[in-house]
Formats: C-alpha cells, sequence, structure tokens
C-alpha cells in the first residue's frame, strides 16, 4: 500500500508526530519493571506497530527503518535485527502469496466461484452461501482477504448482483447489499479457519510457538476450526439475510451470469490441472507433516519450485507479485521485533503488570475477558497484522498466566484475529473493497458487524469450547 496521492504536508507530519511521540516517550522515559535496553525495543516496536494504523509511509518502509534504528544503535544485535528473513513463517507466507499468483493467472479461482455459484444458487440465501462455499474453497491457497476476497471474490458477487438488477443506489436492497455484505463476513470467517488463510496467522503460531514450546500446525489449526467455522458460515448468512433482507426471489440471472462466465473460461487448461496436482499435493504434505516432518515452508517451497518447472507461472511472474515481496520485507522484522520483545522479556513484564490481576480468576472468566477485549480493540486497528503483532503476545502471556490450558490458550485469539474484522469497514483489506462498492451505508455495515461478532462470540466460545474439550485441548 502507498502513501495517499492526496496527502497535505500537514497531514504528513501530523501522521509521523503520532508514531514517533509515544515511541519516544517509551524509549527515553523509564518504564517500571523495563531495563533501558527493553524500553528501546519496545519504543521502536511501539512506533512500528503505530506506522502501520498510521502509515505515514508505506508497511516495508516503517518495518526496515525500524530494523536498521535498532541494528544501529545497538539495541539488537546486527545479525539478530535480520534473523527474521531465516525464519520459515516468513517463507511459508511468501509462498502462500506465489500460490495466490497461479490461481489468478490461470482464473482457477474464478472458476471455482462461478461453479459454486451455479450450482448452489437456486435462492438468494442460497446464492449468499454459495459465495461463502467458494470463498472457502479459496482460502488455504490464497492468504491474503485483501487479495481473495477483494481481487475474486468481490468483483464477482458485484457481477452477479449487478446481473440479478441490483446496483448501487435504488436498487441495493433488491440483491446487492445482503450479498456484499455475505461476501465480506464469508471472507474473513474462511481466512479464520486455516493456517494459510491470512498473512498474519503463521506469525501466530509462531509466538505460540514461543510462549507455549509447541507450534500450531496447519492440521491442528483447521481441525480446531473445522466446527465453530462451519457454524459460523450457516448462521451468518441467514442472520444477514435476515437483518438485510434482499427483495429478489428469482436468481435465473444471477445463475445465467455464472454459466455464461463459465462458459467463456471453456474447459480446464493444461496450467489448472496442474495447479490442482500441486496444490492438492502441498495439501496432502501439510495434513501428513506430522508423519514426514518437513516443516510447512519447505512443502510450500517445493510446491512453488513446481509451479515454476511446469510453467504454471514463470519467473517474471514471481518477481512481479509485489504482495509477496512486501510481505517479505515487512513481515521478516515485525517477527524479528516480536521475537526480541519475548526473549528479552519484554512480553513477560508488561503482561505482569498490565494484565496480571487476572491471576486468580477460573481460567474460563479470564480467557472469556481477554478473548472479548482482543476482538473489540480491533475497532482502533485498520490492519489484522498490526493487530496481531500488537496484541496477540501479550493476551497470549496473559492467558497463560491465568491459568488457561497450554493447549488451549492459543487458540480462541488465534482465532479472533480473523473474526475481529467483522466490525468496521476499515478493519482488514478486504472490507474498503466491499464496502467501496456503494451498496451498504456505513451505518449499517457497523450494526450488522458488531451483531456478527456477539454471534461469532456465542459460537466460538460456546460451541468451540465444546468441540476443543472433545479434542482435549482442555
Amino acid at each position: 500500500m502507498s502513501v495517499p496521492v492526496a496527502m497535505t504536508a500537514r497531514q504528513r507530519t501530523t501522521r509521523w508526530a503520532a508514531v514517533l511521540v509515544p515511541g519516544l516517550l517509551i524509549a527515553f522515559v523509564p518504564v517500571a519493571a523495563l531495563t533501558p535496553t527493553q524500553s528501546h525495543l519496545l519504543g521502536v516496536f511501539v512506533a512500528t506497530i503505530i506506522a502501520l494504523v498510521a502509515h505515514p509511509v508505506p508497511m516495508g518502509v516503517s518495518a526496515v527503518c525500524s530494523m536498521a534504528l535498532l541494528a544501529i544503535t545497538g539495541t539488537v544485535e546486527p545479525a539478530r535485527a535480520l534473523s527474521g528473513f531465516s525464519d520459515l513463517t516468513v517463507w511459508l507466507v511468501f509462498c502462500a502469496f506465489l500460490f495466490a499468483r497461479a490461481v489468478t493467472l490461470t482464473r482457477f479461482g474464478s472458476r471455482v466461484a462461478y461453479a459454486a455459484i451455479r450450482t448452489f444458487g437456486r435462492s438468494p440465501l442460497a446464492l449468499g452461501y454459495s459465495v461463502a462455499i467458494a470463498d472457502v474453497a479459496l482460502a488455504p491457497f490464497v492468504p491474503s482477504d485483501t487479495a481473495r476476497g477483494g481481487g475474486i471474490m468481490a468483483p464477482i458477487t458485484r457481477s452477479i448482483a449487478v446481473a440479478a438488477g441490483s446496483e448501487p443506489g435504488e436498487t441495493a436492497g433488491v440483491f446487492g447489499a445482503f450479498l456484499m455484505l455475505v461476501g465480506f463476513h464469508a471472507t474473513y470467517t474462511a481466512s479464520s479457519m486455516f493456517l494459510t488463510g491470512m498473512a498474519a496467522n503463521p506469525l501466530i503460531s509462531s509466538f505460540a510457538e514461543r510462549a507455549t514450546g509447541q507450534p500450531i500446525s496447519w492440521v491442528r489449526w483447521a481441525l480446531g476450526a473445522s466446527v465453530p467455522g462451519i457454524c459460523t458460515l450457516i448462521v451468518v448468512p441467514w442472520l444477514i439475510y435476515k437483518l438485510v433482507p434482499p427483495t429478489l426471489t428469482d436468481t435465473h440471472a444471477a445463475r445465467a451470469h455464472a454459466s455464461s462466465e463459465l462458459g467463456a473460461l471453456g474447459k480446464m487448461s493444461r496450467n489448472e490441472w496442474a495447479l490442482v496436482c500441486v496444490l492438492a499435493l502441498v495439501m496432502a504434505a501439510w495434513i501428513t507433516s506430522p508423519i514426514h516432518k518437513i516443516p510447512n515452508a519447505i512443502v510450500a517451497l517445493a510446491g512453488v519450485a513446481a509451479l515454476l518447472l511446469l510453467n504454471v507461472m514463470n519467473w517474471d511472474d514471481l518477481l512481479s507479485e509485489r504482495r509477496a515481496w512486501d510481505a517479505l520485507i515487512w513481515f521478516a522484522p515485525l517477527l524479528m521485533m516480536a521475537s526480541e520483545l519475548s526473549r528479552t522479556g519484554v512480553i513477560t513484564a508488561l503482561s505482569a503488570s498490565l494484565l496480571g490481576q487476572l491471576h486468580g480468576w477460573p481460567w474460563p472468566l479470564a480467557l472469556l475477558v481477554l478473548a472479548v477485549t482482543y476482538l473489540y480493540l480491533h475497532y482502533g486497528f485498520a490492519s489484522m497484522t498490526a493487530h496481531v503483532t500488537a496484541l496477540y503476545p501479550g493476551f497470549l502471556a496473559a492467558a497463560l498466566v491465568a491459568g488457561v490450558p497450554m493447549a488451549l490458550a492459543p487458540m480462541p485469539l488465534a482465532y479472533f484475529s480473523s473474526l475481529d474484522a467483522s466490525l468496521t469497514h476499515y478493519g482488514t483489506g478486504s472490507a474498503p473493497i466491499y464496502f467501496g462498492a456503494g451498496y451498504v451505508t456505513q451505518g449499517t455495515w457497523w450494526r450488522v458487524g458488531f451483531i456478527v461478532s456477539l454471534v461469532n462470540i456465542a459460537i466460538w466460545l460456546g460451541v468451540g469450547m465444546v468441540w476443543w474439550k472433545v479434542l482435549g485441548w482442555w
């Protein structure tokens, strides 16, 4: 993402002040229980997180500047400052973006979405479910909700609404408002269901490994999300159907549009078949990783290599995938800083001082308070990655201090790291794309988002807790 062209000098100065002042205060004003080096590290980290939200410069610029500053000032050893680039988590995210590139290049993603709409869209509600099914089918291989929801599903969803005679404005309520809301809420729900469904999910796994000694595997993440995720995908479209009821009764035009698009795509190409085979093998290797012990990132790298050798995408395609390189550059420094905060004891000290009052509470109550607080703090964030980086380690440490079982503690917070996107029209990359289509007013968007957040809490901390008990997590 780039700095808005229309940003004035005063706006840019204000944003820089918002970034630097809190960081300088923490860095140079003694913080209880922290050494000067810990305070400097925390100050740079806080300034980086605020920069991700205020966005005075692109995320990569903020991350690289922070990494360089930590090394130059001696706060972090130079080798450690660059250690994020050797982390397997970074390369898993990088490869996942390349898989998304292949899905887009071959148009396999569009084929999946249109096929689901043509097959299942026999009523307005069923058509909403078909959009959700298509998003979930793409989620394991498209790790950016912006790329998947905004780049693939939102344009298709809008074209379906237009085909049904629903345009922004007077006819928005015919079908478009309902379909756009369903599409958006399905996108972040799908992100919550897979380790590779959202760019920050592997980062969460890395945080969990540092706190508990055990990473969250792809299988464990998906298994834990399966039952509450399916319940959410069943309940939320129906709830939106009741809150924003479409007046459309005949979906023939929408299904005809999907059939027409599928006809234009023709039979599956050689590249599509090759992509399907490679992704199936990658998925199988991820599922069986406890047996063969090959890290998920190495499996993903092998998949990318196969796609290059089979010419499903070429080297220029890889080099031109800006989102992959962008994620690589800003993700590694964030991972490094989070690791240093944990290694030097900053997270433990802050958790003990800020959230230590939860010690002695019944752990289910402590988990409920932490999860709900973690979710609604997302009103202050425009990025799920920024939210995760800023809050997840501290909240996880607080959950462990409160006595939440080690197998359970990382998971609710991990899932709510995507589910919190329900709240606003700016909380994640796909939100402004769906909202910007013009079918839903801001008031309706926030009202529906808040109601859905309550439903998500009930499902994931209700049905989810029962399911996690069955899995033996507590």
